[in-house]
């Protein structure tokens, strides 16, 4: 019984080891593959199309102003009015004030070469000088070969408020250099228009100078370095970084693996990166994992229970093969050596009567050859039938063999026996055993062995199956029991063997 135990504990574990394992890698891999493909798909698809549609915004927004200084050092008006000497300083004014407020401006303003004046929206507000570091941003526009730069600086008109200056060069129809004109914006209203990307295409936005400076983040706190080389591993990007291509990253921050597009805005002098988290990215693919590993436990369990079951039944079925008479329903007899071997056991341990009654069913070939198999069969199971209601649940009956059976009466002493055997006996002599309209009856003979000191299995039933033999010769129909003198011999009493 161990054994078979322990079998089927083995083929459970095995089953479970190979769903668990079925269904672990096969959503591993799948999660896995899952993950390169949406790895691959934001990289190479969604982050620079997010990228694209910021540098139309960008167009619309940021280099609205540069365009507008364009259009300023391109005016016939400014140009003529510098080139005929500044002579009404009224005009000059007016004209930035009105730039100003078409565009929505912080600032407009020209600085001229000839009188280096600072011109803007009130008047002239300073004379610019090449000693004064405040002024050191025009002398370097003055000898730039750009046409324009854009600029981070305090503005002097506006309490020194930190401005983003578009500064665009003012030349004579010949090249000759006339002065410097542009807009301004502050740098809040740029921040504004970059929390606007990030609150709508959900993802970090920012702009990096071409030596990986922040050149300007959003005011969120997504982006706290000043510098891209102090931002994990992003850094070790900052030789690959290309003015002609969109390019894809993947970098490591915070312990969180981050995807990353980069494209060149010549316009700004500018890199725009777009970047996304990897987990939150990956978010959608880990719950897919859960409920596929959630999924899998739960059928694991289901078909663990289902196996279980199948298992139990089928040891079941050839369990009860094994030990169970098929045609009679009875003990059979590989069972009843093992079961007949303990009960003589517990009866030298408790020292409690026990009997054995073996019974032959009278010219039972006589039947067979009368009637045929299938009506003898029908005898036998009907002699089976009444034994068992004539016997009390703790007694041990099995088909012994042909048409034998075998009968171990627990605590029962010789004269219990004796009415017990006699009582089957009448029973059976009774009944009609029958069926296609056919009625036979039938009687047997029994023989009858109390346990006596000493007996073993074999010693005990040699000793009914003398009784049994002696019921035949005395004419059959009958008990008869078996004398105990035949099995008494001196020594302690021997224990049952199989």
């Amino acid at each position: 019984m161990a054994t078979r135990l322990y079998n089927k504990r083995v083929v459970i574990v095995a089953v479970s080891v190979l769903l668990v394992a079925g269904f672990l890698l096969t959503s591993l891999a799948s999660y896995h593959v899952s993950r390169r493909s949406l790895r691959d798909a934001i990289g190479q698809t969604e982050l620079p199309l997010t990228a694209d549609n910021i540098y139309s915004e960008i167009q619309r927004d940021l280099l609205r102003p540069v365009l507008i200084s364009s259009l300023m050092a391109n005016d016939t008006f400014l140009r003529d009015w510098v080139q005929d000497g500044e002579l009404e300083q009224g005009a000059i004014t007016r004209y930035l004030s009105e730039i100003k407020l078409r565009y929505n401006t912080i600032t407009s303003f020209f600085v001229s070469e000839r009188s280096r004046n600072y011109y803007f929206a009130d008047g002239v507000l300073k004379t610019v000088r090449e000693n004064d570091p405040r002024d050191v941003w025009y002398f370097r526009v003055r000898d730039m070969k750009a046409e324009y730069e854009i600029n981070l600086d305090p503005d002097e008109a506006n309490r020194d408020t930190l401005t983003i200056f578009i500064n665009y060069r003012l030349a004579d129809q010949q090249g000759g250099f006339l002065g410097v004109t542009g807009v301004g914006l502050t740098v809040d209203a740029v921040r504004r228009m970059i929390d606007d990307y990030q609150r709508r295409f959900q993802r970090t936005v920012y702009f990096v100078d071409r030596q990986g400076v922040m050149a300007m983040v959003g005011r969120d706190g997504s982006v706290p370095e000043h510098s891209i080389t102090n931002r994990g591993n992003l850094g070790s990007i900052l030789p690959q970084l290309s003015e002609e291509l969109a390019q894809s990253f993947q970098y490591t921050y915070r312990g969180e693996e981050r995807l990353l597009s980069t494209r060149f805005i010549s316009e700004l002098g500018w890199y725009l990166f777009v970047e996304k988290s990897d987990d939150a990215a990956l978010s959608d693919v880990r719950e897919t994992l859960y409920l596929n590993l959630l999924i899998s436990a739960i059928i694991t369990v289901l078909v663990l229970i289902g196996a279980r079951m199948v298992i139990s039944r089928y040891q079941g079925r050839l369990e009860e093969m094994a030990t169970t008479d098929r045609l009679t329903g009875l003990v059979s007899r590989n069972a009843y050596d093992m079961l007949m071997a303990q009960a003589l056991k517990d009866a030298q341990r408790r020292n409690r009567p026990v009997s054995a009654v073996m019974l032959d069913v009278d010219r039972f070939k006589l039947v067979n050859d009368t009637y045929g198999h299938l009506q003898g069969d029908r005898v036998l199971r009907g002699v089976a039938q009444a034994m068992r209601a004539s016997l009390r649940a703790s007694d041990i009956v099995c088909r012994w063999g042909g048409d034998e059976f075998l009968v171990l009466l627990r605590d029962c002493d010789l004269v219990n026996a004796e009415r017990i055997a006699e009582t089957i006996r009448a029973v059976i002599e009774e009944a009609e055993f029958g069926g296609d309209g056919k009625h036979v009856n039938a009687t047997v003979s029994i023989g009858i062995a109390p346990y006596c000191s000493g007996d073993n299995v074999d010693r005990l039933l040699s000793r009914a199956d003398a009784a049994l033999y002696a019921a035949k010769l005395a004419g059959r129909n009958s008990v008869r029991v078996a004398a105990e003198a035949d099995a008494e011999h001196e020594g302690p009493p021997a224990s049952p063997s199989a």
